[in-house]
This record gives structure tokens, sequence and C-alpha cells, in this order.
């Protein structure tokens, strides 16, 4: 299996050279919360495959709704026509999240849910005789997904900058960093608010939309916001009459111990973008939702052309549609949400002990959210060179230990399936905790 990685299969966000000496392993089945490799060997999935999985792997109601499905019809198109479980779906997502998105616009990926909000907001203003109003706000550090329109609002230089010629430009403010403020949380707070307020005074006029990562910033390395400030970008959208984007890609369905994390400061979006749980972890299916005012205005007759042209082959597909209905029935009977709320400060006491070693700056939690800050120096703050992969070189340990996660850099994530039991999240916890001490030697 190896040798036909090696020789035909070329990995995402991998550096193949160093993968393929690394003995990687190679998944052949799963069953809850573990993966099994091809040579038996097993493994907590400690980032829940990159943030996607609710329930855990190999749920009986989610592979029943998929067959049941199948038996009937596995895709027909949206384009002209609709099918059942894209309507009932939109219907229950609709009910579901913050008041006022009444449309829904499905893709099949996070970064298609974000790149038509931003169609969305740029042809919005167009079509209501604003077209200078072309222009979007996006934060420093920002990850929206990589295609052309989501890398263009996204900020981290280490995944975009290699494509700078091909991006359009917006405006950057900063993310509230607090750890790497020099100043308290407050002040972080209100500095960052002062520039997203001088950016929009002195552009307003020209600004579509801001777009922001609610609660988390998630591909950044886990940089949680300071209470509060989320509701006062909400405020400035409004004060300075511009849209504004929730990409809810990585909190949504209930990572941060709300069904999203919009909800934790009661903030309504003009835009909200979703992916990864939507499906229960199972298939490819993403969606925009829209409120009215936006929708109203592609509503029109033929020929004054507003027809949202843009789509996608799989859109709405019925066998994505039925099994993200299924896995919110199991959000429901199961009450996920209530369990992700007990389980955060179960974790987030395990996580004591790891906040004392001696090369970890920061623990950062917002439900089951969890990112790890290691530094060469505590005191300075000071970071390791990125020769070292150091949190590469952590996240092998922990697999040798028993548990799959991904660095983001000097960060360590934490975002296991949110069905983990309180004596599967300690085991995780404890392997997390030897992997740092064992390679950072704290």
């Amino acid at each position: 299996m190896l040798e036909k990685n090696r020789r035909y299969l070329w990995n995402p966000f991998t550096q193949m050279k160093e993968y393929l000496a690394d003995h990687p392993p190679i998944i052949e089945r799963a069953d809850g919360v573990k993966l099994f490799d091809v040579e038996g060997r097993s493994y907590y999935d400690g980032n829940a495959s990159v943030w996607l999985n609710p329930h855990g792997h190999n749920r009986r109601e989610l592979n029943q709704a998929i067959t049941e499905q199948l038996e009937k019809v596995a895709h027909s198109t949206l384009l002209g026509s609709a099918n059942v479980p894209a309507l009932l779906l939109a219907e229950r997502l609709v009910q579901i999240t913050p008041e006022g998105l009444e449309k829904v616009f499905y893709s099949d990926s996070g970064a298609t849910a974000v790149e038509v909000a931003i169609k969305m907001a740029y042809l919005y203003w167009k079509h209501r005789g604003q077209p200078q109003r072309n222009q979007f706000i996006s934060m420093t550090n920002a990850y929206h997904g990589d295609t052309v329109g989501a890398v263009s609002i996204g900020g981290i230089d280490l995944f975009h900058s290699a494509f700078d010629r091909m991006l359009f430009p917006t405006e950057k403010v900063p993310y509230p960093y607090s750890y790497r403020y020099l100043g308290s949380e407050e002040d972080c707070r209100s500095a960052c608010l002062q520039e997203l307020e001088q950016c929009l005074a002195e552009k307003g006029e020209t600004i579509a939309a801001v777009v922001v990562e609610p609660l988390v910033q998630g591909a950044a390395g886990l940089i949680m916001m300071p209470p509060g400030y989320l509701k006062e970008v909400e405020k400035l959208c409004r004060k300075y009459q511009t849209l504004l984007i929730a990409d809810e890609v990585a909190t949504g369905f209930g990572r941060t111990g709300k069904m999203f994390a919009c909800e934790h400061e009661d903030v309504k979006p003009d835009l909200l973008c979703l992916g990864k749980k939507l499906t229960g972890g199972y298939l490819p299916v993403a969606a925009t939702l829209a409120t009215d005012e936006i929708y109203s205005a592609f509503y029109d007759d033929h020929e004054t052309a507003k027809t949202f042209f843009h789509g996608h082959s799989y859109t709405g597909n019925q066998l994505g549609c039925a099994v993200a209905l299924a896995s919110l029935d199991l959000y429901e009977k199961e009450n996920r949400v209530d369990h992700v709320r007990k389980m955060t400060p179960h974790v987030a006491d395990l996580l004591q002990s790891t906040a004392k070693l001696t090369h970890v700056g920061e623990v950062r939690q917002c439900g089951l959210m969890i990112g790890i800050e290691l530094v060469q120096d505590k005191t300075k703050k000071s970071l390791y060179p990125y020769k070292a992969a150091i949190g590469a070189k952590v996240c092998k340990r922990a697999r040798e230990l028993g548990m799959i996660t991904r660095p983001l850099g000097h960060v360590i994530t934490f975002l296991p399936p949110l069905v983990a039991t309180r004596e599967e999240l300690t085991e995780m916890v404890h392997i997390l905790h030897q992997a740092i001490q064992e390679v950072t030697q704290s």
C-alpha cells in the first residue's frame, strides 16, 4: 500500500518526501472514535478526521440512511429541479440556524460554501445598485478554504502567499490574538475593534462584507476571540451597513458547546457557511445560508440576468442530504451538544497539567476545540524555528502512542469526535501530554 501511495497518490497539505519516509498509517476501517490501519494497529481519531466527525465512525443509523436512499436514487441535478432530501435538509437547516437565514444554497465543501457567500455578497450590492461595494474585509491569519476566492480572503502566508498573483486584494484587519498581543485581553479586543471600525469608516461605502470565523480561528492555530468581540463586529457591520459573513465550517454543529458559534453572542449573520460535520463526517456536502433580503436581490425576470450563475455537479446530492438529516436526528436523540458542554470542563481539568509543561505557552479551548501552542521559551513566548518541525514531531510521537492528530505549525490541535466519552477523552489527553513532554523534554 505504501508503494502504491508513492506511485499514484498525492496527499493534500503534505510534503510527500517526508511523508513517505515516515511510514504513515494507511487506514482500512474505523469504529467509534478509533481508526484501524492495514497492519491492524488502532489509533484514537484525535482530530475527528480533520474536524468533521461528530458521532464516531461506522454509525449504523448513518449507514442505514445512505443505503435506504441508495435504493431510491443516488443523485439527480438541482439545476431546474429539486429532490426530497435536499428540500427536507434545507428546511431543517433554516430551523436550527440563527434567525433571519431563510434560504439554503448547497455546494460540496467548506471552501465552496465560502466561495458562494462572497459571490452572493458581491452580486447582492451590484443588483441593489451599489456596484462600488465590491471589496471584502477579512482577518489576519484567516483560513476559509483553498478555492481562489476563499484564499483571497484568507490570511495565512504559509498557505496562501505562493498564489499571490492569482488572488484579488482584500482589506485585512487583525483578528484578536490575545496571547501574542502586548497588553491585556481587553486591550487586544479594543485595539482590534478600533482597527475594524477605522477601516469601515474610511472605506465602508466600498465594502461588500466582513468575513469572520466566529469565536475561533481554526487553521490559524485555534485562536480564541475575547468575549464580546463577535457581537461588536456584528454591531459595526450594522452601523456601516455592510454584510456579515460567518464562516462556521469548523465551529458549526456543536463543536463550541452551542449548535453554532454565533449563538454564544446572539449574532445573526447575513450569510452563514457550513460544511465538515454537516453530514456527520460521511459525504461532501456544504451549505451557504442567506437572508431573504439577499435572495430577493436575485429574484427577478429572466431578461434582467440576475440569476445566480453558480453551481456544482453534485449540488444537493441525495445521499449526502439523506445522511445529513440522519446526523441531525442523532444530535437530537443523543443530546450531542449537551454532551460537549458536559465534557468541556472535564477536558479543561485534564489539560491543566499540560499547560504547566515547560514548552507549552498556552492551552486554548472553546468546547471541544483545543489548541496547544508550543514555545521555545515560555517567558519570552519565543517560537521554535520552522525547520524544527516541533508540531509534526509531537504528532508523530502521539501517533506512536496510539492517537492521530495534526499540527498547525507549532500548535497541536485536539478536536476529538463529539461523541467521545469521559474515559476516551482522558486517554487521548494523556497521550497528548506524554507526546509533548517527551518531544520537548519538558
